[in-house]
């Protein structure tokens, strides 16, 4: 019997660009709150590897390459105080729940990086949401790569101060210089990644250029009626610019249809305006996400359905 063996990890092209668009996020990390961020970055991935591996194991196939996307994507997420194993079960449930249940790789329909943190938020919302939770980021050359740690000074997130009508200047907003998720501070590095993933095409542009018109559209008409704040401040606030270029751009759980993929765009540019200000969760991308995650099935079938067959969409 012929003896073959499995690489033990299938590298796909598109997913190796979408990782060194998200290399200038997480290089930002390490420098506005320390090496703890790289810790929390080598503990996720490895804690996603080894739950797609275990998986695969049985069935004998390659842990696919965007584990490790998952893996990234969730750590940038997440409060530089968090604690490790709490990092590691949350992206062990993503895997599991939000990929290898539906058969693995290109068969999930939620993004997985956003179904772990939605798992911590849930049932770990003190570590997640909480005051305690943001430290002041370093400044200043060389930042967190000269320090062991975090400043331990607490710091409102932009969100939250723009809730207590004190929000962020817009320059601190772009650069970094905000308290927040670790690798979602720095705008400005998160378009330059962005931009690089959309000129190799690991993204689709129709969805980006959709959800960010929608979101800033939606924004506006609540700041002229006085209701929401400006819509340069609020889009580069939280997780919007990260969840809208890497992750609404997910090519396995965003639709497939051209015309599906401008209204799935919209459609989460929409709701994370609608949730941010309605809602109980200051953040509204990653629930914004997971429900077009959940249409996106249905918005292709009623696009293929008006079109009268596959091939005019």
């Amino acid at each position: 019997m012929e003896n073959k063996k499995t690489a033990l990890i299938q590298w796909q092209k598109p997913m190796k660009t979408v990782l060194l668009g998200l290399a200038p996020p997480a290089a930002a990390s390490i420098y506005f709150f320390g090496w703890r961020s790289l810790f929390l970055l080598l503990v996720v991935n490895l804690a996603a590897f080894f739950t797609e591996f275990l998986f695969n194991r049985v069935y004998r196939q390659p842990v696919s390459s965007a584990v490790f996307v998952t893996g990234v994507l969730f750590a940038l997420t997440l409060p530089p105080t968090i604690p490790y194993w709490m990092a590691a079960l949350g992206v062990i449930f993503g895997v599991l729940f939000g990929k290898m249940v539906f058969g693995g790789f290109g068969r999930n329909i939620f993004n997985p990086a956003i179904v772990g943190r939605v798992f911590l938020y849930i049932n770990f919302g003190g570590y997640m949401t909480g005051s305690a939770v943001w430290t002041r980021p370093w400044s200043g050359f060389p930042g967190g790569f000269a320090e062991s740690g975090f400043d331990t000074v607490t710091q409102a997130t932009p969100m939250n101060a723009a809730a207590s009508a004190f929000p962020a200047s817009l320059h601190d907003l772009f650069i970094g210089g905000v308290s927040g998720s670790i690798g979602e501070t720095s705008a400005l590095l998160i378009l330059a990644g962005g931009l690089f993933i959309l000129w190799k095409k690991a993204a689709d542009r129709r969805i980006v250029l959709s959800a960010l018109t929608a979101f800033l559209a939606a924004q506006y008409v609540f700041y002229l009626f006085g209701i929401a704040g400006d819509p340069l401040t609020a889009l580069l606030s939280g997780g919007a610019m990260l969840g809208i270029f890497f992750m609404a751009t997910d090519p396995v759980s965003a639709c497939s249809t051209s015309a599906g993929k401008w209204i799935y765009g919209g459609l989460i540019g929409l709701l994370s305006v609608l949730i941010r200000l309605f809602a109980s969760w200051p953040e509204g991308i990653m629930f914004a996400i997971l429900l077009a995650n959940m249409f996106g099935p249905i918005i292709d079938h009623a696009v293929k359905q008006y079109a009268g067959k596959a091939g005019k969409v």
